[in-house]
């Protein structure tokens, strides 16, 4: 499918040609869903934890003798019946992350892609590039073409200025190409690609 490449100044420059095996797939929810948790799952610091009787300091003697009181038969005083004592089922430090297959994995990245591009969200830019850092410059430009909730795709590295003066608008963010995931992407209302990233994108994933 044809759609027009724009500028920053939102002029048109030209059209590009995008695959329909990367942009144009039917939109499979479950897929996304499948890959938002993998990524958030492998996020996961999981480092909680609660105290086990083994991390309790304390006597290891037994509080009293096992026949004999009319008690209750008690092995420590570290166990979970007592104040202070161990904490059962806890959690422990762990990883989070689960396995999903590597082409799983691609063919969400292609629906994301294709989500956009079906909902006319995605806007293919000719250049990514700032000729000075200013925050202020850059936030006037992206709001006059309308985009409060953006994520911007590079080529295999992002314009240093562009960078800079995008890092302190909130909802924008900026990624180069091989930075470009399912999250991210439905995370920001529109998603832009320059015409370095379209190519580097259809290249991975064809």
């Amino acid at each position: 499918m044809k759609t027009s490449v724009i500028s920053l100044d939102n002029q048109t420059v030209g059209e590009i040609e995008l695959a329909d095996s990367v942009f144009g797939l039917p939109v499979r929810a479950d897929l996304l869903f499948r890959m938002v948790n993998w990524q958030l799952a492998k996020r996961q610091a999981g480092t909680h934890k609660t105290k086990g009787i083994s991390d309790i300091s304390g006597t290891t003697k037994k509080p009293f003798a096992q026949k004999g009181g009319g008690r209750a038969r008690q092995g420590s005083l570290r166990s979970p019946q007592f104040r202070g004592g161990a904490t059962i089922f806890g959690p422990v430090v762990r990883s989070h992350a689960h396995d999903l297959p590597k082409k799983v994995r691609k063919l969400a990245l292609k629906t994301a892609l294709s989500a956009k591009a079906a909902d006319g969200k995605l806007v293919v830019l000719d250049t990514a590039a700032a000729a000075t850092p200013k925050t202020r410059e850059l936030a006037a430009r992206l709001a006059s073409l309308g985009w409060s909730s953006v994520l911007v795709i590079d080529g295999a590295a992002v314009d240093g200025n562009f960078a800079l003066a995008s890092r302190n608008i909130p909802y924008v963010d900026v990624l180069p190409q091989a930075g470009a995931n399912v999250y991210d992407i439905l995370r920001r209302d529109t998603l832009v690609l320059t015409r370095e990233a379209v190519e580097a994108l259809e290249a991975r994933l064809k």
